[in-house]
Parts: C-alpha cells; sequence; structure tokens
C-alpha cells in the first residue's frame, strides 16, 4: 500500500490506449471511441475479481457511499448504523442525504462491535454499515444475521479493503451493496476513483442512472435518453479508469508482497515483546495486510511509542486517538454540526448530541491502538531495517 508505488508502463499503455481516442467521457462518442471503454472494461473486472454480478464505477469512494445510500432508498430522518472509528466520509455521505447517522463503539477487531450496533437498533433505523478498515473484514455473519433479525438493509464499506476476503468471498459482496475506494492513497489507485457492488439486479440498474442525472442509458441518441429518477454527476473519467484497470490487475502480487512484509514486522515483535496485544482479524488469511495494528498497555504508553517510532525513523505511523480523520474523539465539524447548510429538520431532531455522546470502550482501544502502515516498494533490507527501527523504539517504552 498505496497502489502508485506499484507504477509500471502498463498504466501508460492503458492511458495511451485512451488518448489515441481523444474520448475521455464513458458514455457516448462510440464511432470515435473505436471500441476502446476503460470504465466498461474495469467494471467488467472488478465483478470477475469480487465474484459479483454488477459493478458501477465512481469518482471516489465517498461517493460511492453516496450512491449506495442512495440506491438503497436511505434519505430523510432514516438512521444508519456506523462505527466510530472510520473515514469521515462515512457521516459525511450519511448526513447529505438527510439521513441520521447513529455512531456505536468498535471493538478489539477496529470494526463494529455486533452487541452494540443491536443496542442501537430503533424503529428509525434502516441500515447497517460496517468498514472493514485497515485492510480486514468486519463481523460480517453476526452483522447478517441482525439485519435479517431486524429487516435492516447492510451496506458494506470496503474503501480500504480491496481485495480483502473472508471465508474466501471478497468483503463487500455480502450486503445489499459494497462500495470501494480507489484513491491515491488505496491498495490499488485510479487517481481518484471508487465503486459500488452488488448482486441485485434492479439496484445496479438504479446505481447505473444515480451517477449520471438519472439516465436511463437506453438506446444510442444520449440526448434523447429518459430521467426516470433525479440522480448526480458521479461519472468516473476514462483516465482514470485506464490506471485503475492497469493496478487491478496487480491486486493479487500487491496483496501477496504486504502479506510478506506484515508477517516479518509482527513475527519480530511478537517475539521481542510478549506483552504487545495485536488487533483480532476474524479471517487472517483474508486480510490484506496494508497495515500492523497492536495496543500498548496505556495511553500514555501509546503515546511515547508514536513518538519513539517517528524519532527512530519509522514512518507511516498513526494513533488514531488524536487523528483528526479516523475517529470520533476529533471529529469537531460533526459534533459542532457544522455545515455551509441548513440540515434538515429530520436530522436536527433526530441526531445525538455528538458533543457531549461518549464512547468510553471504543476510546479505551483506540486510545491504546498503533497501526503501522506497510508499503508495497520496500526492499527486503529495508523491511529488516524498519523492523529494527520498530523494536528500538518500542523498548524505550515497553
Amino acid at each position: 500500500m498505496p497502489g502508485y508505488e506499484a507504477f509500471d508502463q502498463s498504466e501508460k499503455k492503458e492511458v495511451m490506449d485512451v488518448m489515441e481516442t481523444g474520448i475521455l467521457m464513458r458514455y457516448g462518442f462510440e464511432n470515435q471511441r473505436g471500441g476502446v471503454n476503460k470504465t466498461l472494461e474495469m467494471e467488467k473486472a472488478l465483478c470477475e475479481k469480487l465474484g459479483t454480478r454488477h459493478a458501477q464505477l465512481t469518482p471516489s469512494g465517498t461517493t460511492a457511499v453516496s450512491t449506495a445510500l442512495a440506491v438503497c432508498g436511505i434519505g430523510a430522518g432514516d438512521e444508519v448504523i456506523m462505527p466510530t472509528f472510520t473515514f469521515v466520509a462515512s457521516f459525511e455521505s450519511i448526513l447529505a442525504l438527510g439521513a441520521i447517522p447513529i455512531l456505536v463503539d468498535i471493538d478489539d477487531t477496529l470494526t463494529l462491535d455486533p452487541a452494540a450496533v443491536e443496542r442501537a437498533i430503533t424503529p428509525r433505523t434502516k441500515a447497517i454499515m460496517p468498514v472493514h478498515m485497515c485492510g480486514a473484514q468486519a463481523h460480517l455473519d453476526e452483522l447478517m444475521a441482525i439485519c435479517r433479525k431486524h429487516n435492516l438493509i447492510l451496506i458494506e464499506d470496503a474503501c480500504q479493503a480491496t481485495g480483502a476476503t473472508y471465508h474466501g468471498k471478497a468483503v463487500g459482496t455480502f450486503g445489499r451493496m459494497g462500495c470501494f475506494s480507489f484513491d491515491f492513497a488505496k491498495v490499488i489507485t485510479m487517481g481518484e476513483g471508487g465503486a459500488v457492488v452488488t448482486d441485485d439486479d434492479l439496484l445496479a440498474k438504479k446505481a447505473d442512472g444515480y451517477v449520471d442525472h438519472g439516465h436511463d442509458h437506453i438506446g444510442s441518441d444520449r440526448g434523447a435518453e429518459s430521467h426516470p429518477f433525479m440522480g448526480m454527476n458521479y461519472r468516473v473519467n476514462e483516465l482514470a479508469s485506464a490506471i485503475g484497470l492497469a493496478q487491478l490487475r496487480k491486486l493479487d502480487s500487491i496483496v501477496a508482497r504486504q502479506k510478506q512484509t506484515k508477517k516479518y514486522i509482527k513475527d519480530a515483535l511478537a517475539a521481542e515483546f510478549p506483552r504487545l496485544s495485536f488487533r483480532r482479524i476474524l479471517d487472517p488469511e483474508g486480510d490484506i495486510a496494508t497495515f500492523l495494528s497492536f495496543s500498548l498497555e496505556t495511553l500514555e504508553q501509546a503515546e511515547a511509542a508514536t513518538r519513539a517510532l517517528v524519532e527512530n525513523g519509522v514512518g507511516g505511523v498513526f494513533h488514531y486517538y488524536n487523528n483528526n480523520w479516523h475517529y470520533i474523539r476529533r471529529w469537531n465539524h460533526l459534533k459542532e454540526r457544522a455545515t455551509l447548510y441548513r440540515l434538515p429538520q429530520e436530522v436536527l431532531d433526530g441526531m445525538p448530541d455528538y458533543a457531549t455522546k461518549t464512547f468510553p470502550q471504543s476510546d479505551a482501544i483506540i486510545s491504546r491502538n498503533i497501526s503501522t502502515s506497510i508499503n508495497l516498494s520496500w526492499s527486503d533490507d529495508q523491511v529488516k531495517a524498519r523492523t529494527e527501527a520498530m523494536i528500538r523504539a518500542l523498548r524505550t517504552v515497553f
């Protein structure tokens, strides 16, 4: 991670295929494009890779989440259960549709705690949105059972987990819809890009229209197409799709290298520090190994360890307890309801007061957790040197 570390001539070749046609839009211009449609090609390749019937590319993971929520009928006043540990796009996408984000605790998997989810369900709950954080799986068995019990929609946010599996099946393909991100820092990249996937033919048709202003895409005259419903401009361009297509073909080799690197570092740390606890991963075989996450015994130890790691030249170290992007503690714009537009009355009346609401279970986990990125470009010597630097740093506090 990230996929840009694997750039080579293959991305250039796919991009040049597009440039030679001069057609950068995925729709129309069939005579000029000469059969070159990288977006359609990548969607088909993504379906094959994930084992799903339909894939719809979007310009970002955020727009993928927004599309999935809208297509599943999430709207004003509906409650969507999501974790306290995710990216800010999760609650932004929910609020943009006039729905209400209901944040609940995570457990030692760094994903939604099913027991907390069950407690949070109300008559207004419409969907559960687990986030497969840092490349590994949420509690899919338990969450699917809860959805069946309460007749809820499961929408998977797999934006950080492209290529991850759960008992051999791709994450993102268990729920009604799954969402992926291919931004510049993800395991594979389009520069900016995303996708929604589903096995539901009707939802796929709705997604196809929603990302293109509601176009029904029937016939060959774009100007004559009908608009059965309103949508957005969430179209992806052909240059981004060309890069993504080349990257997708490398996914297996990227994940294999990351797993090798992560195992080396984790084994060395476990041998050196028997009291160090590592993130619980529900299916280790299905982890894509983008991060190595471990916990110290106290917040103070974690803060000291973070400083020591940085001082010893270890990059890509994240203590999410003090992170503005990924944990509720520093989401002041959510707590203050700071938007550039007036929130719907349903949100104003129904959203919990996150300025005062506390999450002691999540705090106890995230405050002690450190996640370190696993880079694709490291040589064996660099992996060894990083491991030695991590051991030196952790010895000062543990």
